[in-house]
Formats: C-alpha cells, sequence, structure tokens
C-alpha cells in the first residue's frame, strides 16, 4: 500500500513561464488537479534569450503548486546547451528535495530526465502525453535519434496516459510501445457553467491558437460569409492571438462587421464567452483532445467541430455535431440548424463534463494510476 498523499514530481517539458506564459497551460491544470490529493512540485526548464548569465532560477508557489523553473542562456554549441540544462536540472532537484514519483509531460526530450531519475534515483514514472506531431503526416518529421529514445523512454514508463484513444493507436503505430491507460484534459467546472444568455443575437464563438493550418480559421470566416446570406442577426467572436491577421480575409468577404476580433486573454476570462455563446466552432484540420470543448459541454454551449483526432471519444450525440475536416457545406448547415433549433441540454451537458473532466474526476484517475505505478 502506498501513503495516501504522495509528493509527485511534475517534470514538464511544456508548462507556463515568462518565455512562454501560455505553453502547456493544460498541464498546469492537470497540476492543480492532482494538488487536490497530492503535493505537486513542478520541474520545467526552458531557454530565456534575454538573460545576461547561465542560469537563473524562479521558485514559487502558484495555485498552491510549488513551482520551480530554471531559465537557461541559449547557446548554439550543442554540448554547452546539455550543460547547461544538466546543471540547472540538478540545481532544481535540490530545491525540490525527496518525491515519490515522477509525472512526465510530453514524452521528449525530458523523458530522459525521467529515466536518470529511474535509473539513479530509483524513482517510477508516468507519461501524459498531449503531443499531436505523433499524428501522421506530422510525425514524418521526428528524427531517428528522437524515435530511438523516445520508444526507450515509452517502454520505461510504468504508465503511458494520452489524452486520446487516437492518441495512443498514433504512438502505437511509431511502435512506442508500454502500458497504456487514456486520462483525458481536465476542466474546472467550479468555473466553466451554465449561464443564461443576456442578449438574443445568435453568437458564434471560436477560440484557438488562430494558426491556419491547424485551426482553418479562414475556413469558419468563408463559411460565416455564406451564413450571412441566410441569419442577419448574429455575431462570430475569434479569440486568440493575432486573431486581426484575419480581418483582411473578412474585409474582402464584406463580413467584418459580423466578427469581434479579441487578441489572446487570460483563461479565466473566456468562460463568459463561452456561457454566453450559442454555439462553439472548432474546424480544424487535426486534434488530440481540445480543452475548450471539454469546456463548451460543462458551459452547456453546445459545440460543432470536426470529428478528427480523439474528439469523437468523448463527444456525445445531442451535444452538437461532428462533421468532416474542411467541409464548409456541413459547418454552414449545422449552424443554421442549431440557430433554428437551439439546444438545451444544460444539466445534462454539465453533469457530463463534471463526470468525466472535472478535478475530482482527473484526481481520483491519476491518484489510482501513482499507486499501481508504485506497487
Amino acid at each position: 500500500m502506498t501513503k495516501s498523499k504522495l509528493h509527485i514530481l511534475f517534470l514538464c517539458g511544456w508548462y507556463p513561464s515568462r518565455v512562454l506564459p501560455n505553453n502547456g497551460d493544460f498541464i498546469q491544470r492537470h497540476a492543480e488537479a492532482v494538488s487536490l490529493k497530492h503535493q505537486i512540485s513542478v520541474l520545467h526548464i526552458i531557454s530565456d534569450a534575454s538573460l545576461n548569465k547561465n542560469i537563473e532560477i524562479f521558485s514559487e508557489s502558484i495555485n498552491e503548486i510549488h513551482t520551480h523553473i530554471a531559465y537557461i542562456k541559449p547557446s548554439k554549441n550543442p554540448i554547452i546547451k546539455i550543460i547547461r540544462y544538466y546543471n540547472a536540472f540538478i540545481i532544481l532537484l535540490k530545491r525540490i528535495g525527496t518525491f515519490d514519483i515522477v509525472h512526465l509531460n510530453k514524452l521528449f526530450p525530458f523523458g530522459i530526465l525521467a529515466l536518470y531519475l529511474k535509473w539513479v534515483k530509483k524513482k517510477q514514472f508516468v507519461i501524459s502525453e498531449h503531443w499531436t506531431g505523433y499524428h501522421m503526416p506530422l510525425a514524418k518529421k521526428i528524427s531517428n535519434i528522437e524515435l530511438f529514445l523516445s520508444k526507450i523512454i515509452a517502454k520505461k514508463a510504468s504508465y503511458i496516459c494520452p489524452v486520446s484513444d487516437d492518441l495512443k493507436h498514433s504512438m502505437l503505430n511509431l511502435k512506442l510501445k508500454g502500458k497504456y491507460l487514456k486520462v483525458p484534459n481536465v476542466v474546472n467546472t467550479d468555473l466553466f457553467f451554465p449561464l443564461k444568455k443576456a442578449t438574443k443575437q445568435f453568437t458564434i464563438v471560436h477560440i484557438s491558437n488562430m494558426l491556419d493550418s491547424h485551426k482553418n480559421v479562414s475556413g469558419v470566416i468563408k463559411t460565416i460569409a455564406e451564413l450571412n446570406k441566410t441569419v442577419t442577426d448574429f455575431k462570430l467572436i475569434l479569440i486568440g492571438e493575432n486573431s486581426l491577421k484575419y480581418k483582411d480575409l473578412a474585409d474582402k468577404l464584406k463580413i467584418s462587421h459580423k466578427i469581434d476580433f479579441i487578441d489572446h486573454i487570460p483563461h479565466f476570462k473566456v468562460i463568459n464567452y463561452i456561457q454566453q455563446a450559442d454555439v462553439f466552432v472548432l474546424f480544424s484540420n487535426y486534434e488530440n483532445l481540445p480543452c475548450v470543448i471539454l469546456e463548451s459541454f460543462a458551459c452547456a454551449t453546445p459545440v460543432i467541430s470536426t470529428n478528427v483526432g480523439g474528439i469523437s471519444e468523448y463527444f456525445p450525440n445531442k451535444f452538437g455535431f461532428l462533421i468532416e475536416p474542411k467541409n464548409e457545406d456541413q459547418l454552414l448547415e449545422k449552424l443554421i440548424y442549431i440557430y433554428r433549433f437551439p439546444k438545451n441540454n444544460t444539466e445534462k451537458m454539465h453533469k457530463y463534463a463534471q463526470e468525466n473532466f472535472s478535478n475530482t474526476s482527473i484526481a481520483n484517475q491519476f491518484s489510482k494510476l501513482y499507486e499501481k505505478a508504485l506497487n
């Protein structure tokens, strides 16, 4: 039997920092969920071009998570870079002290550090994996040395926890063999909950990184231009970094007056936009399991999404529609349908999110994994 409260080392290849404030924020939310039951220490190392010295250490308690980040001065010499990362790693380990198990977030390259902790410190590790790069054709970009090391890391892990079965299958296709158990992304269902709409205007919201090759934002705007021929009282809200780069396309299609372009905002500020929307739209070309879809469910906001990645694994029939990638006709058809027949599954949708993605649900799932890994 393991002790009830463990000290978990969250070893993070991605994590919010002063260099990339939003990178891996979904990992931060996993850490905060697990902290309901265990003590969490985060270890993250990242290059910072603004540094004058070789290493700068940041340690602070953030939302009750002991967060330790080492900022490294970049170097074009790979040997110097490795030495700086290793030295930073050792400094952070000393600050963190003793711990019970490693929770690795993103298999490579920080999995090399997890192997070190397993072989030298005798610490077991589990892996959470979110990376879309394991899917074809993106996986063709993985180098032979990365793939070779990734196979070793996967084999030595106690458990590999992809956010979807679809991601698991892509990893297995690359011969990343191990003991797999799916654990989805987390939603704070105390913050994301249904709220009565303040206006009658039909409101469509899209929240993303605004990368067109990934999210096909231009396809959404083109579809909105077609929607304007049928429905007049509507608004599209685009939220994400550099959303204004799509204004030229909107101007060309004479649809700018129907769109609110909002730059990236803190996570807690997106809540009200989702709560006040009639539908959330994600028109991606590829995905794993986007948090924002689960957050929409928690807010009882219907979703129209492309049927890619692991989205269909957590998409009940009456919560919206799954459509083909790049199919603007289908997107238009479903938008008109929701406009004409608004959904009202408020209690059912929020309950589903609570049962599957809440902090408590995710904390319980990982706690069981930790216990199995340590016994």
